[in-house]
């Protein structure tokens, strides 16, 4: 056994060829030890600066680090999403640069338009987002002609392209063209139209693409919006599309010679019109079939309408000459063409269109059908009435029309109740103006029954509302005689009465109106004027617009009781709108006196501007003296403004500060005014009879003193020396002009250096003059005058002060004081001291009753009262003295 052992252990020690190692399951195996390392260590390198970096800085770049001129280049790539970006990363750089846009417009212009004819819808329809947001608004102002006709080489052929998408996208480009740049269409008119031909005529996608048939037929609706269809506008357009064609011509000379004119345009249109209607009928087995009418295929028919209606205004309005069997033979342009428009597009627009009107389909109509079906029946209705300026319809024809048009007014359409009454007076607009040549044509059965529809559609439509304007003009075109509208037998009593319905509906339209809608206002204004100068002398209409000065009150103002004034819209109206309704009062053959009286009070509104203030003075004089005012009303007129105008501030020697204005300036001007016109309204002594004792009647009411210096005033322009005042007036007048003295002396500063400036000198006199001119005509006057003062001054009585007086009633003292100053101011001027020689006992008697008055009252007199006395009775003493032989003495 022992033995056994040493030999295992020997065999232990024995050596190991390959050593076997054990695995774990789930563990990595090690590396070999003949294994490469392939780990790279680096480490960063830091430069001051990149070259490619220094290269960009200062330049303007997209959100992707990328300048102008590679995202231009980008835009040619071949893949559509790098060019949808580049075109998007344009937008954002000039959105966020602007200046890049303006220096480099031409070039980018150039790469862009190449992008018109682009294969992919979504590049294209970025290209006219980006056009249409950032390019054309930015470069408005800029001279386009260059930049334009650098696009429409691209877009005609775009026009042109096999592909449908891009054909259609091409029409709209013209469109975004046309609407940032509408000049544009008299250079292109003639390829523009062809190619809308050309397209049309290819009609087999009308019914699987009608929404993006809808958007080129939008185009085209706007390119003949641009033609001219009013005779006023043909002359203009030819000169303006002439100056425009030198101008373009100068910056790029590869322009055709020979641009579009209305000869190329009526060809066009010529071949066009028969393709529209031929596009339109496609539309109609929708209308008679069991399908409603859904958005798309109405917006196709209505632009369809639309197009061929423009393109007979300009066939009739704008270029075409009488016929044998035409109804207007008014056209001042002679085309070439209108031979090819009468015997070729009339007829086809008569029989293939007009005569499918109106458009009924067989189903029921829902609210949106039956919307949509009158929208296009009104459109056909506008083109018959437009042929018809150059062809008389057939009878039959034009009695369906009229019933239409008679039902519109009306309101009587079958759908009409469900459409509301927005919605028709919406669509009715296109039709009003047509009424007044209309009913002068048909027959007087039709005449009254369209008179009748349009007067309840005159009646019932909003004050607000456009219809009310549309129908204003129509009545206008009526009653107001115009070239080439016959007017109306004025002894029909109910076209007569149809007539007199809308002259009475004009004041209360103005009060209705009110100063919310000053447009609509002025419009009415307008029309009540015209009125006024075209009325015959004694006609019904000239009756009628005489009457409407009664509820015409309530449009100036209306007195609601003594001190309480309700001032109408007529206040606060534009000056243009006031214009207009002060010249209406020149029309009436008779200026009611209640119309007068509520115009006087507007005129002493604060509110109302001095302009307008002397222009109702202005235009008031001017109808008296064309007979429409009385003369006793028209001096009532002017005497209440004389005598109520509040003039601020009250304080007559009153430096104004701040913002505290004053409108004595203006009130002196209307005095002027005022007495300027009563100068001239006649005879002087029958107007000083009239004003005498009116005036005196209005002192006696003791009225502020500037009222009552401007009524003296007004009395001394039309008085005469001896004064025509009469014995009784004298007396009056001298019992109510102590206290309008009184109070201009009082008002005089107490400082001597205040007193003695120019300004308050000039004031004083003002205010003071009309009483000393008083003195100077009538010595009897000045003696009245002087008693008055010394029974004052003895208590025997007080003076009526003004309602503004600042003296005090029962400060006696003051007025003493103030009777002195008078008296003095009255020894000062030359005239009266020449008459104060008469009057010595009246002054005498003056002094003596101070000495009696501070006899009397001496022990309850204070000593400042005591001390005024004798300081004015030793001035009185003094100035006097050389006219008194014996003074008394204290």
């Amino acid at each position: 056994m022992v033995r056994s052992k040493v030999s295992s252990k020997k065999q232990q020690n024995r050596g190991v060829d390959f050593k076997k190692i054990k695995r774990k399951i789930g563990r990595k195996l090690p590396p070999p030890k003949n294994a490469t390392n392939t780990e790279i260590k680096s480490k960063a390198i830091i430069l001051p600066e990149q070259s490619v970096a220094s290269e960009r800085a200062g330049l303007a770049v997209s959100k992707k680090g990328l300048t102008l001129k590679e995202l231009l280049q980008q835009t040619s790539h071949h893949n559509p999403k790098i060019r949808k970006d580049a075109l998007i990363g344009v937008r954002d750089l000039f959105l966020k640069y602007p200046a890049e846009l303006k220096l480099h417009k031409y070039a980018v212009m150039e790469k862009l338009r190449e992008r018109i004819s682009d294969n992919d819808r979504v590049v294209r329809e970025t290209l006219y987002q980006l056009l249409k947001s950032v390019v054309f608004p930015s470069c408005k102002e800029d001279n386009q002609g260059p930049f334009i006709s650098m696009m429409m080489a691209y877009i005609f052929n775009a026009m042109t392209h096999l592909a449908v998408d891009v054909r259609l996208m091409a029409f709209k480009f013209v469109d975004l063209v046309v609407q940032h740049y509408p000049s544009s269409f008299s250079l292109y008119a003639e390829k523009i139209l062809q190619n809308y031909k050309d397209f049309l005529q290819k009609n087999q996608f009308y019914l699987q693409d009608k929404g993006k048939l809808k958007n080129a037929l939008a185009g085209l609706v706007r390119c003949l919006s641009l033609l001219p269809c009013k005779t006023r506008e043909v002359a203009s357009s030819l000169e303006k599309n002439l100056s425009e064609q030198r101008v373009l011509h100068a910056f790029e000379p590869d322009l055709p010679e020979d641009p579009a004119g209305f000869d190329l345009i009526i060809k066009k249109l010529r071949d066009l019109v028969p393709v529209l209607i031929s596009c339109f009928h496609e539309f109609i087995p929708l209308v008679h079939g069991t399908m409603h009418l859904d958005a798309q295929s109405f917006d196709c028919m209505l632009y369809i309408l639309q197009s061929i209606d423009l393109a007979v205004r300009f066939f009739v309005y704008g270029t075409a000459k009488s016929g044998p069997g035409s109804c207007s033979s008014i056209h001042p342009y002679e085309g070439p063409d209108m031979t090819m428009w009468d015997q070729d597009v009339s007829p086809v627009v008569l029989k293939k269109l007009l005569a499918i009107f109106p458009l009924n389909p067989r189903h029921g109509l829902s609210g949106k059908d039956g919307a949509r079906y009158f929208i296009l029946n009104v459109v056909i209705t506008v083109i018959f009435l437009h042929s018809s300026e150059w062809n008389c319809p057939p009878p039959d024809l034009l009695e369906i029309y009229l019933e239409f048009i008679e039902n519109a007014l009306s309101g009587k359409t079958s759908s009409a109740a469900e459409l509301g009454k927005a919605f028709c007076e919406k669509h009715l607009l296109s039709l009003l103006p047509f009424i007044p040549k209309l009913v002068s044509q048909v027959s007087r059965n039709w005449r009254l029954r369209i008179l009748q529809a349009f007067t309840e559609a005159f009646k019932d439509s909003n004050p607000e509302s456009l219809v009310k304007l549309a129908c204003l003009s129509a009545i206008e075109d009526m009653l107001v005689p115009r070239h080439g509208i016959p007017s109306f037998d004025a002894s029909d009593p109910e076209i007569l009465g149809h007539e007199i319905t809308w002259i009475r509906e004009l004041p209360l339209l103005l009060i209705m109106l009110g100063d919310e809608h000053p447009s609509h206002s002025k419009v009415v204004l307008h029309l009540q004027l015209c009125l006024g100068q075209c009325a015959l002398v004694n006609s019904a209409v000239a009756q009628e617009y005489d009457n409407m000065q009664y509820p015409l009150l309530e449009f100036y103002c209306t007195c609601l009781d003594e001190r309480s004034m309700h001032y109408g819209p007529f206040i606060k109206l534009s000056r243009d709108s006031q214009e207009l309704s002060v010249c209406c009062l020149y029309y009436f053959s008779h200026l009611d006196s209640s119309l007068l009286k509520s115009i006087a009070f507007c005129c002493l509104c604060d509110d109302l501007e001095p302009f307008m203030l002397f222009r109702i003075i202005e235009v008031l004089h001017s109808a008296y003296k064309a007979g429409h005012v009385q003369i006793a009303d028209h001096i009532s007129f002017f005497i209440t403004l004389l005598s109520q105008f509040r003039v601020f501030p009250e304080e007559i020697y009153q430096v104004v500060e701040g913002d505290k204005k004053s409108n004595r300036g203006i009130f002196k001007s209307v005095t002027s005014v005022v007495s300027s016109c009563l100068l001239h309204m006649g005879e002087d002594s029958l107007v000083f009879q009239i004003l005498e004792e009116l005036i005196l009647d209005l002192i006696s009411l003791r009225p502020p003193i500037d009222n009552i210096c401007a009524m003296l005033r007004v009395l001394l322009l039309l008085d005469s020396r001896p004064t025509r005042l009469s014995e009784q007036s004298i007396v009056n007048l001298s019992n109510y002009l102590l206290g309008y003295l009184i109070n201009v002396a009082s008002s005089i500063p107490e400082d001597d250096d205040k007193s003695t400036s120019p300004i308050l000198a000039n004031t004083c006199h003002y205010y003071l003059r009309p009483c000393f001119l008083l003195f100077a005509r009538s010595e009897k006057f000045l003696k009245n005058t002087l008693d008055v003062m010394g029974s004052f001054i003895a208590e025997n009585g007080s003076p009526p002060l003004s309602s503004n007086c600042i003296l005090n009633a029962n400060d006696h003292t003051t007025g003493i004081r103030a009777v002195v100053e008078i008296l003095i101011l009255m020894h000062k001027d030359v005239k009266i001291l020449r008459i104060l020689s008469s009057c010595k006992s009246e002054i005498a008697n003056i002094l003596q009753n101070m000495l009696l008055l501070q006899a009397s009252k001496g022990m309850n007199m204070s000593m400042e009262e005591g001390h005024t006395i004798q300081f004015s009775f030793d001035r009185l003493k003094c100035i006097t003295s050389t006219l008194l032989s014996a003074t008394p003495t204290i």
